[in-house]
């Protein structure tokens, strides 16, 4: 299995990680915790989580993939009973100084189920999915899709509702179920549109708007009027802004930037580290750290595509679609494209839950890829 090994994965898995522990060096300066130290430890667990992974069969993760899924929807319902609540939300599990946070692996238990779904529905010779045959992934996805959005946790509820529709696309569905979507997208620019942008008078007639939480709201209008609130709901993506502009193409050097140093980013080991990381390293480095990304989604897809059969094909779309969506909207609300939503940069951001999880899906996909030439 080792010359099957996927080693240019594996070289820009470990890239990331190295630039991100030096970038955390950086980002979480006296009087907070050095965190990179943490950080380097919950790697160091990662790669363990990743050897054990990639020891077992895959096949008899994919008999294990409905027990792990049920096991995940558990500790979602766990977290209404004995949940501890930060930042408004409760997604966590407390134990002694360390956070578990449930709904990051609840990502893998998705996709390992949708991949089953999809492994042993196949039929020679069936046509594309319609309505009536989907009505098993959308239950797979709607139930932890809205378990975590009742936290509310809005980011990663999202984040499963666009890897889980990733897949469920792969799986080849009908025409009219694509033209839905795209409608559906429209609908949705429509409402965005008359909640927060159409002049009307008071009180305003809303679709969603009244039924998001304050904060939810705040964040959709800072993001479609930056500047109207820069002491409040504007105040993140101002910042992050500035920190990224103010590096320029070479920036201004490791523990040099200002943004970071005086403190003006918030959350920037976490939710801000790519405006750490642009506003001391500069454009040029962030091309290097999009290249490595794009190294992984596309050796990622390439374990997909040469896979022995459909769970490993499906588990490696869905692991690479999980990735690319927390990227792209991590960056996205970082140079203020996208609304700000809380979801962290895979392998750069601070966190134990997100590195482990992470390094689990790397585990899978090495997994797939050692196997794809055994029967």
């Amino acid at each position: 299995m080792m010359p099957h090994v996927p080693w240019g994965l594996v070289v820009c898995v470990l890239g990331v990680c190295a630039l991100g522990i030096w970038n955390l060096a950086s980002a979480a300066r006296p009087p907070m915790a050095p965190v990179w130290h943490s950080q380097a430890l919950y790697l160091a667990v990662g790669l363990g989580a990743v050897l054990t992974v990639c020891l077992v069969d895959y096949r008899w993760i994919q008999r294990m993939a409905f027990p792990i899924y049920v096991a995940n929807i558990l500790a979602l319902l766990a977290l209404r009973v004995v949940g501890h609540t930060a930042k408004g939300a409760e997604s966590w599990f407390a134990i002694g100084p360390f956070r578990l946070q449930p709904a990051e692996f609840m990502k893998i238990g998705v996709v390992l189920m949708l991949a089953k779904v999809y492994h042993d529905d196949f039929q020679p010779n069936q046509p594309s999915y319609g309505i009536v045959r989907l009505w098993k992934p959308v239950l797979v996805v709607m139930v932890p899709f809205t378990l975590v959005l009742v936290q509310p946790d809005l980011g990663t509820a999202l984040m499963i509702f666009l890897s889980s529709g990733t897949v469920i696309l792969f799986g080849k569905v009908r025409w009219y179920l694509a033209a839905t979507l795209v409608a559906g997208v429209l609908v949705g620019g429509l409402i965005i549109w008359n909640d927060y942008v159409r002049e009307m008078p008071e009180p305003r007639t809303t679709v969603v708007r009244h039924h998001l939480k304050k904060h939810q709201s705040q964040r959709i209008s800072g993001w479609l009027d930056p500047e109207a609130d820069l002491r409040g709901s504007g105040y993140h993506a101002a910042q992050s802004k500035i920190a990224v502009g103010s590096g320029g193409l070479t920036g201004k050097g490791w523990r040099e930037g200002t943004q970071t140093g005086l403190r003006f980013l918030p959350e920037q080991h976490t939710d801000f580290i790519f405006s750490v990381w642009a506003e001391e390293h500069g454009f040029f480095s962030c091309l290097l750290l999009l290249l490595l990304y794009g190294g992984i989604f596309i050796l990622g897809l390439g374990v997909g595509f040469s896979a022995r059969d459909r769970f490993g094909a499906f588990v490696a779309v869905g692991v690479v679609a999980t990735l690319f969506w927390q990227v792209f909207e991590n960056i996205g609300m970082v140079i203020g494209l996208l609304p700000v939503t809380g979801i962290t940069l895979p392998l750069m951001s601070y966190g134990g839950s997100s590195m482990l999880s992470v390094m689990l899906c790397i585990g899978l996909l090495v997994n797939i890829s050692m196997r794809r030439h055994m029967f």
